[in-house]
């Protein structure tokens, strides 16, 4: 049987930090105000000059050289982005272009802060039905430029980066399963309410933000993860005793610790990077992954849960053998 399995990580994070303290003198808010609501003490910012493929192209390289692979040996690209770029070509082509990789498939997916679970599943299969044998997936955002930076709700949460990696074709489990779902009706709660489709330029100023309820996103992110986390197990067989690692979402870290109780898992065993990285979307989780196995928390041997939620409402949940 052919496995897929993940076999190199990167990341990349802007040089430019902003701290909950900077943002007292922009909002009315405080310090204390962010981080005990949110956990989030300090976020990076993307440059004036620095965009979703430079932070993908960057995450990608150190993936490249982690797993010790070229960008000659990639079949497959898959970026997962709610900030590309550019209307099209998408994100992906501009990276494999970027990479100097030719002919292979590269496709953007948009699944908000569920994108890079959802981009990771598409992957998962196409490594299990034949159709690649190095695949290159990356989350990557720069969030900061659809934020409302007079919102206190919402751009006190979000931050900029990237993270990447590579999955291979093998011989030895390593995706053990994935378990996506959405529900549409959801779609006003957390949004960016307008797009190419509907924009006409007399509308844009004041409408191209992110736009969040975040007592009812709160509540229903809670359900749903602590859900997709039950319905992974199951589907493996696997003991909650059984799980190493959680790593999250970082949306927020009273669902961090919600979904841990949930699991009976120690926060000792939850990667968390919610406190120096914000909400990063689609970057959060390859985020948090990278930066657990650079420090030699995930090791070899391991089984880990991912899991992620985000506006649509998508999310899911996937179980993970290192």
């Amino acid at each position: 049987m052919t496995y897929a399995r993940i076999t190199g990580s990167g990341s990349y994070l802007p040089e430019k930090i902003l701290t909950n303290r900077e943002l007292e003198g922009l909002l009315d808010t405080t310090e204390d105000w962010i981080y005990t609501r949110s956990g989030i003490r300090e976020r990076h910012i993307a440059a004036e000059n620095e965009f979703t493929c430079d932070l993908a192209e960057k995450a990608a390289r150190a993936a490249l050289e982690r797993a010790g692979r070229t960008p000659a040996e990639v079949d497959l690209v898959v970026v997962a982005t709610t900030t590309p770029d550019q209307v099209f070509p998408s994100t992906a082509c501009l990276l494999q272009n970027r990479l100097g990789i030719q002919g292979c498939p590269a496709f953007d997916v948009q699944a908000v802060c569920a994108g890079f679970i959802y981009a990771l599943d598409v992957v998962y299969r196409y490594i299990r039905t034949g159709g690649s044998k190095c695949a290159l997936v990356v989350g990557a955002e720069t969030f900061s430029r659809i934020l409302n930076w007079e919102d206190r709700s919402t751009c006190v949460l979000f931050g900029d980066g990237a993270g990447a990696m590579i999955v291979e074709e093998a011989t030895q489990p390593g995706i053990l399963s994935s378990h996506l779902h959405a529900d549409g009706s959801f779609k006003d709660l957390l949004c960016v309410p307008i797009g190419v489709s509907t924009a006409h330029q007399e509308m844009l100023a004041g409408k191209a933000y992110t736009e969040m309820q975040g007592k009812e996103v709160f509540r229903w992110a809670v359900t749903a993860l602590g859900d997709a986390v039950i319905e992974v197990l199951e589907a493996n067989g696997v003991d909650r005793g059984e799980i190493d690692w959680l790593v999250p979402h970082q949306a927020n870290i009273r669902i961090i610790q919600a979904i841990a109780r949930r699991l009976d898992l120690s926060m000792d065993n939850v990667v968390v990077t919610i406190d120096r990285h914000g909400n990063t979307s689609a970057a959060s989780v390859p985020l948090a992954f990278d930066e657990a196995v650079r420090d030699g928390r995930i090791k070899p041997g391991q089984k880990i849960i991912f899991e992620a939620f985000g506006g649509g409402f998508t999310w899911g949940s996937m179980l993970i053998q290192t």
